[in-house]
């Protein structure tokens, strides 16, 4: 792995010059988003310049939908516009789309090109930015298309969260309480004490929540680079929420959410398998709804979920791997769930 994260409050001006103490070099490629290019491209072109980086910059659809093949084709044509060279860097600034989406491109682009992750959402911060799986979606699931391929800089400007909408700040908080519950009781216990002042976003507190997360997941990346092993526990909350995702045609729920309600669905499978408590099932409730985060999903049904949930990329055979906590950083991982207990626990938060 070659990342290197930067997590600071205001310290997007100073991107070109991280860039180059990494020993980036070439023309910059900025891929972002018609909602966030508006509010920071200016600035990301203007510090890649003021570091001699001819740069110039791209906007897909704001929204989940820009995650397709027929979008990368789009970025492939105007790198090809650019005369795109090897030794150039892709710079994705945006959110978890934005990071999937030009991620895929530079991993595939000329067999690879270097990454630059600037996420501007929490989720990208905390997760989505990290790691190096980058995607985009086939109709029926969500990631099945993509790669591994490591950004080599990471800038996480948490001055950048105070810009999103109220509703996608709220959703990447989920991740944040994701991390939490199955690698640190004690920044649980922070969260719980703190969610309301959080919400502000104050700036040394909001580093120390990033940060922390964003090193728990690169300390499990560095362990688990191919996700053969212990990179599942990161899924946790996921094999529901990504299906709740495609069976709504990803228009319904944010991430977030849909993993929101996926936590809590987990929670509630591992106490009907006797693996937790109620009041384990209720820590869940209480910090997701804190954040303001939903703990139910709109109707959908249990076929439509399951046949999702059989897509999901944690599978072997036939069987779902399933995330699943007996206490808070006690992380199980059961393929042997039966599946009546899946129906119930569905209907429950999703039926």
């Amino acid at each position: 792995m070659t990342e290197t994260l930067h997590v600071g409050h205001g310290i997007l001006p100073q991107l070109g010059a991280l860039m180059r103490a990494a020993r980036l070099d070439g023309a910059a490629h900025v891929i972002s988003d018609t909602s966030v290019l508006p509010l920071h491209g200016d600035a990301v072109l203007d510090a890649l310049r003021a570091a001699e980086f001819p740069a110039a910059a791209y906007a897909v659809p704001a929204g989940e939908p820009s995650k397709s093949l027929a979008q990368a084709s789009a970025l492939y044509d105007w790198l090809v516009d650019r005369r795109c060279e090897r030794r150039d860097v892709v710079v994705a600034l945006g959110g978890g789309v934005v990071g999937d989406l030009a991620g895929f491109v530079a991993a595939t682009f000329l067999r690879g090109l270097a990454l630059v992750q600037v996420p501007t959402t929490l989720v990208g911060q905390v997760d989505s930015a990290i790691g190096g799986k980058v995607a985009v979606n086939h109709p029926r699931a969500k990631n099945l298309i993509g790669a591994f391929h490591q950004p080599r800089l990471i800038v996480a400007d948490t001055a950048l969260l105070s810009t999103l909408p109220p509703r996608e700040l709220r959703s990447g908080w989920a991740e944040v309480v994701k991390t939490a519950f199955i690698l640190d009781a004690a920044l649980l216990d922070l969260l719980e004490r703190h969610a309301a002042a959080l919400a502000s976003l104050p700036p040394d507190l909001t580093i120390e929540v990033v940060e922390r997360c964003a090193r728990h997941k690169l300390a499990v990346v560095a362990e688990d680079e191919r996700d053969e092993g212990r990179r599942i526990i990161l899924n946790y909350g996921h094999t529901i929420g990504h299906a709740l995702e495609a069976a709504t045609a990803y228009g319904t729920l944010l991430h977030g959410e849909a993993v929101a309600v996926g936590m809590v669905g987990a929670a509630r499978l591992a106490q009907r398998l006797g693996l937790c408590d109620r009041a384990h099932v209720a820590r869940h409730e209480r910090a997701l709804a804190a954040f303001g985060l939903p703990t139910r999903a709109p109707a959908v049904g249990y076929e439509a979920l399951r046949a999702a949930m059989a897509l999901d990329k944690k599978g072997r055979g036939a069987r779902i791997r399933w995330v699943l906590l007996a206490d808070v950083a006690d992380v199980r991982v059961a393929d042997d769930v039966p599946d009546e207990a899946v129906r119930a626990t569905i209907g429950e938060v999703a039926g």
